[in-house]
Formats: structure tokens, sequence, C-alpha cells
């Protein structure tokens, strides 16, 4: 966790909520799942996953094939907080996937290798 992505004031905030178990303020949120979407980005960069946290942000990811049009082949998608949990390791990837609490489809669309940032 040495990103300064991580250190964020809205990182850190957001994750402070969760863990009193309060809901993030909206701003505070989005700013957060933005943040990490671009931590992920840096450290991952390539066009063949898209990885969507609606209703926050979508990044392409993971070096692999381009893709340019209609749904992508290889997506994950997720809710704000999951995506902080995982993103973060309060959560790991494999139990978030088997839990449901992350869609995946393609044979790409696996960032444990990549998480927590």
């Amino acid at each position: 966790m040495s990103s300064p992505h991580i250190k964020s004031a809205a990182v850190a905030t957001a994750l402070s909520a969760l863990d009193e178990g309060r809901v993030p303020e909206r701003p505070v949120l989005r700013e957060a799942v933005r943040t990490l979407l671009a931590a992920l980005a840096e450290r991952a960069p390539g066009r063949s996953v898209e990885v969507r946290v609606p209703p926050y942000g979508a990044i392409q990811c993971l070096p692999g094939p381009r893709h340019t049009r209609g749904t992508p082949p290889n997506v994950v998608e997720m809710d704000p907080e999951t995506w902080l949990r995982v993103a973060t390791g309060r959560l790991e990837w494999a139990d978030a996937v088997t839990e449901g609490r992350v869609q995946v489809s393609g044979v790409r669309a696996d960032l444990s290798a990549h998480l927590p940032l």
C-alpha cells in the first residue's frame, strides 16, 4: 500500500466510514473510487479488461488484446464499497468473487495479481 493514491484523504475518509459501519458521503465515495481505479490503471496498464464501479467510474487495464467497440469480452463489475475493500486489501479478491460481490466475465477478468493496491 505504498501508492500515494492509497493515502489520499478521500480514500482514508471513505475507509474510516466503512470501518464504522457507515456509508461514506457520496462525493467522498466517488473520489475514493476514482482514485483507486486510477491507481489500478497505473499498476496494470493496458486495455484488455474493463473494470466498472457504477455509478462512479470505469477503466480499462491489463495488457492483452485491446477492446474498441461494443461490450468488452473481459469485464469486472462491483459496487463502490466492495471496490474500496478489495482495492485496499480489506476483502480478498477470491472471497469477493465467491460471495458474488464481484461479477466477472472473460478469461482475463482476474485482478487478484494486482490487488490490493
